[in-house]
């Protein structure tokens, strides 16, 4: 045989025969490999070959011994045979001594195959790989992580979906970081080695997801193996990118019948309601027990259906029943308890959600609202809206680090929460738009007058203006509005409208 045999790849083969090491050094290589019956029928010049024996060798010491003596003596620099795990330590200690590497092999012909595969049949090793690929294709896989993992099964190595930032998906080992590192994400295909382990990755043609790379790795692989892997790969890849575009789709409708089940929930605030109680039991969600809420929102622009992909996996993590789904600009959720918990066990837990949003900001611009704890569907329901009223004020709270706690807030702040809402917000433009004009001079007096209580001398003081001009702007701005303003409703009404619109 042509080409130089390394023990580390004859590991990493998939179909290796069941070969290990028994014995002698870990890390070498062969000119080749000679597969005889017994060992009288080895040539005499082994010139550092693998030798590969098909029967059962002696079982005595001694004469497991002078085995390995012989085939050493023949020029072998290792010696694969079936039960070598049975060896006593003599022996493995004699084949140490020689630096001759000693391997147990359960299937020795299928050992041979492997070493033909790596040595003189490089297109025979990628068509394996390539017919196992495509078998794993025909399974109807039941998502992603489902056909990696078929993937991987079949070809015997790690299979990672990965982009420049890490690993996504990975089933049958795990990328080293340093591997993960050496990935060139530019060219359609590339090879990469390091200490650490090997990879072969392939660019993802997906239309909705840049950047994305499919990598089968390993360690001890060779040049040969890693070739072939590429191979593989690149005959992968198309099932990979139309699997995550159908479960793209299937995520993209799953998200919006859960997000009109949860809206159809919370519109009822309370009442019963057989076909909506039955859709949220198909979709695991109780309405019993003792549930607290949050929600999610973006400070600027997201996509929420990715900020619930990464809730749902963080969720995961937390040792209660959870559940979360697409809400208008953000993510809805809770957490259902099935018996009464204690006060400690709610602090924990709010905890936990503390962590998931400090998690999801790392990635997301958002802020999290917390509800409070109460029971059964009406419970849920308010959980949910005090949940949805903390987020608003979460938004502009920077000093919590965009997490609010409705527990920890007071009625007033949750009143002007609710003004934030897309429904009175229109109302409150409307109310005061006779006050838009000359720059809105007049509207934001109005503000500030109604903040320090209807006090002109501090209005005036914030405003850097005499009282008399104060007195004169708040006078102006009632004759506009056509309102009373010794009432305190309609003071109050001009306040949380100043507030909305400003």
């Amino acid at each position: 045989m042509s080409e130089a045999l390394r023990l580390g790849a004859l590991l990493a083969h998939p179909e290796n025969g069941g070969v290990r090491t028994i014995a002698g050094p870990e890390d070498t290589e062969w000119t080749g490999v000679v597969v005889e019956t017994t060992e009288p029928d080895l040539p005499a010049d082994g010139n550092g070959r693998l030798a590969i024996l098909t029967e059962l060798p002696p079982t005595r010491p001694w004469q497991q011994d002078a085995l390995v003596r012989r085939a050493r003596d023949r020029g072998f620099r290792a010696l694969a045979v079936p039960h070598a795990d049975d060896f006593g330590a003599g022996t493995r200690a004699l084949a140490v001594r020689f630096g001759f590497t000693l391997l147990h092999v359960d299937r020795p012909m299928l050992l041979a195959k492997a070493c033909w595969q790596l040595i003189e049949a490089r297109d025979a090793l990628t068509l394996s790989y390539v017919r196992k690929v495509a078998q794993s294709i025909e399974y109807h896989a039941q998502g992603l992580p489902d056909l990696l993992r078929h993937l991987s099964a079949s070809v015997g190595h790690g299979v990672a979906l990965i982009d420049a930032e890490g690993v996504l998906l990975e089933v049958g080992g795990r990328l080293s970081p340093e591997v993960h590192a050496a990935i060139d994400f530019s060219p359609w295909v590339d090879l990469a080695r390091m200490p650490a382990g090997t990879a072969a990755s392939v660019r993802v043609d997906s239309p909705s997801r840049e950047g994305l790379r499919l990598a089968f790795f390993g360690e001890g692989l060779d040049d040969r193996q890693v070739s072939a892997l590429a191979v593989a790969a690149e005959v992968a890849m198309p099932a990979v990118a139309a699997r995550i575009l159908i479960d793209e789709i299937n995520e993209v409708n799953d998200a919006s019948v859960s997000s009109g089940v949860l809206r159809d929930f919370v519109d009822l605030r309370g009442t019963p309601d057989d076909d909506v109680e039955r859709r949220m039991f198909d979709r695991g969600w109780r309405t019993t027990g003792y549930h607290l809420a949050f929600r999610i929102v973006g400070r600027s622009r997201l996509d929420a259906r990715q900020l619930l992909r990464f809730v749902t996996g963080e969720l995961g993590r937390i040792s209660i029943d959870s559940h979360a789904t697409t809400s208008g600009r953000g993510v809805s959720g809770w957490l259902t308890f099935f018996e009464p918990p204690a006060s400690s066990q709610v602090e924990r837990h709010v905890a936990s959600l503390r962590e998931l949003h400090v998690a999801a900001r790392r990635s997301f611009n958002i802020a999290t609202g917390v509800g409070s704890m109460a029971s059964g569907s009406m419970g849920l329901t308010t959980s949910l809206s005090e949940a949805g009223d903390a987020a608003m004020i979460a938004v502009n709270r920077s000093a919590t680090g965009w997490f609010v706690r409705v527990d920890g807030l007071g009625l007033d702040q949750l009143l002007l929460a609710r003004t934030s809402n897309d429904a009175f917000v229109p109302i409150a433009q409307a109310l005061l738009a006779p006050l838009e004009s000359g720059g809105g001079v007049l509207l934001k007096t109005l503000s500030a007058y109604l903040d320090h209580e209807s006090a002109v001398s501090p209005t005036a003081a914030e405003l850097g203006l005499h009282r008399n001009t104060v007195a004169m702007r708040i006078q102006r701005a009632q004759e506009l509005l056509a309102v009373d303003m010794s009432d305190p409703e309609v003071r109050l009404a001009l306040q949380l409208a100043c507030r909305a619109v400003l």
